[in-house]
């Protein structure tokens, strides 16, 4: 990954937002004028937490996500989630085996007080992919929000990086970011704290002038890819101790002997919902179709208009 060490958020903007927003559809920058944004007005970012030791206090974090098809829940419902259910509660980690979650792959995570923030994302939305076909999930495995920092951690199963899916997963992940970041009021909390302290300086970066971490950007032009789009099994706030991170590798290792090549299933829709603070989806707000860009209120089941 490309070493950046931005001075301030000015030089951020400058570095990362210009070159984006110039070459944004005429269509997109319109809508962005109109949709109402308090939270991209100047000064309304707010990044002292940036500065504490503990983690930010969180309030409300909106998504951008691909919720996964019936056929792969199927497969994870059977194979998978039992021997990840029985593991956990073999090793009494309770609040993960009870954290509720919608399986999902992210696009990507903004923190915003501000309930009309979902309203602001679907009006920001840049171009949508295709419908994205054989997409790969493979290779289960366990990764920490920064190493040390001993919280959060996950269980995740990989996408395989190849293909025309993964290629268009990559393009918009970059275009989404561009139009979801602005509308944040400040970095998402799982990343202040602890982990900001053991990021390095391309991720302390990232978290700076976007939010987060694990996003593209374009920097001096280029495309720098960190996103690594997964499907998220164990959420947990616990300590990532020696004895759990050995006892979670070994479930991961069991179930890449249960499924070794893993799975393709296809993502027809985008979904913008609501997480908690280690990233699970707690509840789904708009549906939008990939096939015919049909915007669902999933509340009511009404179309809505972009």
């Amino acid at each position: 990954m490309a070493q950046c060490r931005p001075t301030d958020e000015l030089t951020m903007h400058r570095t990362y937002w210009l070159p984006l927003i110039a070459a944004l559809p005429a269509a997109l920058l319109t809508a962005c004028a109109i949709a109402p944004a308090p939270a991209a007005a100047p000064g309304a970012i707010d990044n002292q937490s940036l500065q504490g030791s503990e983690f930010r206090a969180h309030q409300t974090t909106y998504g951008l996500v691909y919720r996964l098809p019936a056929d792969a829940t199927a497969i994870m419902d059977s194979q998978v989630t039992p021997v990840v259910q029985q593991d956990l509660q073999r090793l009494k980690l309770v609040a993960e085996a009870q954290t509720f979650n919608l399986p999902h792959v992210t696009v990507v995570h903004i923190h915003s007080a501000d309930p009309a923030t979902p309203r602001r994302m679907l009006a920001a939305l840049p171009a949508l992919p295709p419908v994205l076909q054989d997409v790969h999930l493979k290779n289960f495995y366990t990764t920490e929000a920064a190493k040390g920092a001993g919280k959060p951690w996950w269980l995740d199963l990989g996408i395989v990086k190849s293909g025309p899916a993964y290629e268009a997963m990559m393009d918009f992940n970059t275009r989404a970011t561009v139009a979801m970041a602005p509308l944040r009021d400040g970095p998402l909390p799982r990343v202040t704290g602890p982990v900001y302290a053991r990021m390095n300086d391309s991720a302390k970066a990232m978290v700076q002038s976007v939010g987060v971490s694990g996003i593209n950007q374009l920097q001096s032009g280029k495309e720098v890819r960190s996103h690594n789009p997964h499907n998220t099994l164990v959420y947990s706030e616990a300590a990532f101790t020696p004895e759990i991170e050995r006892a979670m590798g070994e479930t991961a290792a069991r179930l890449n002997r249960i499924l070794p090549g893993g799975f393709t299933t296809t993502f027809e829709n985008l979904s913008i919902v609501e997480l908690g603070f280690s990233g699970n989806v707690t509840r789904e707000i708009y549906r939008i179709s990939l096939r015919d860009q049909t915007v669902y209120d999933v509340r009511n089941g009404g179309t809505v208009q972009r």
